[in-house]
């Protein structure tokens, strides 16, 4: 199996808990929380190793907060390489009240400079196999520029296969195509609407925004969540969607990135692109089933994997 890396600059100490209902003015009384290891290549790294893959997290951890968070993830068994942060790591706030609604509430993170951000890209450098895949995901730090991503691919040379699920101004930028692109360049449907200016209704009309991406060069494929419709792939051998194994949501943290955890995963198993997009929908699928931050369960994945159909568009 091909080396799989994960780098997460932005970590956080995943709180979970629950209440009554969720109102302005009074003290909100919550249950005991429950802590997890959080941030997009962490989860990332973390649905791999619960669908019995192996990775490699570069994590950075600052602080009492990044102790804890350390702390989690070797009890979780996770290989991972601590980066120093330049501040203390933040946590987030997951709170469902009695209806099932869930409220998320996450900070900011500590301020990067040039320097730090050069010293993390450093150690994936060192780390990394020549031919490794490279998943850098989540929201970009404070301080990272919009073109940081661009950059690390970059850096990262041609051999090393770099996946991006990210946001903001960073996914605004790939988006434009500023070479050299990403092999995987992974967003949500919201995130594909805002790029495009208007509503993507279809399933065709998602194809043809993630062609269209990737004929300008963002990724040289592009992948596209379409929620509980499933997914959108554009990619050099053509276009396609897999379906979702419809479930009721539990909670949807985390689907994301346990989709890039199934879709890698396969990939570095030699599987096709279309075959590696029914495992990162079955991965999704089966982290939606499961509460607070928990992510997919390998029975689940293996449950629902029948159910992910792919479709040629």
């Amino acid at each position: 199996m091909t080396q799989i890396v994960t780098l997460t600059l932005n970590p956080a100490l995943d709180l979970g808990a629950h209440t009554d209902r969720v109102v302005a003015g009074p003290k909100l009384r919550l249950s005991e929380p429950e802590a997890h290891p959080g941030g997009g290549g962490v989860n990332v790294s973390r649905a791999i190793a619960k669908l019995g893959g192996t990775s490699r997290a570069l994590v950075s951890l600052g602080g009492p907060t990044g102790e804890r968070l350390g702390t989690l993830l070797a009890e979780e068994g996770l290989d991972f390489v601590p980066i120093l942060s330049p501040g203390e790591t933040r946590f987030s706030l997951a709170v469902t009240d009695a209806e099932g609604e869930q409220y998320r509430f996450v900070l900011p993170g500590p301020d990067w400079d040039e320097g730090t951000l050069g010293a993390a890209v450093g150690r994936v450098d060192e780390i990394a196999a020549p031919d490794a895949y490279v998943v850098i995901s989540g929201s970009q730090p404070p301080g990272a520029p919009a073109g940081f991503v661009t950059e690390f691919v970059r850096a990262l040379g041609k051999g090393r296969r770099v996946v991006v699920d990210t946001s903001g101004p960073a996914l605004v930028e790939l988006a434009a195509g500023t070479p050299p692109a990403p092999c995987v360049l992974r967003m949500d449907g919201a995130e594909a609407e805002a790029l495009a200016g208007h509503p993507l209704a279809t399933r065709t009309d998602t194809a043809d925004f993630a062609e269209r991406l990737r004929v300008g060069g963002a990724a040289e494929t592009v992948v596209i969540a379409r929620g509980a419709d499933g997914n959108v792939m554009a990619g050099p051998d053509g276009r396609c969607h897999v379906t979702a194994a419809k479930e009721p949501v539990v909670s949807a943290v985390g689907a994301g990135d346990s989709f890039v955890g199934g879709m890698v995963m396969a990939l570095a198993a030699g599987e096709t692109p279309d075959q590696a997009l029914r495992h990162g929908a079955a991965a999704a699928s089966a982290a939606v089933v499961t509460p607070g931050t928990e992510l997919c369960r390998r029975e689940d994945f293996n449950a629902f994997l029948p159910r992910c159909v792919i479709t040629a568009l």
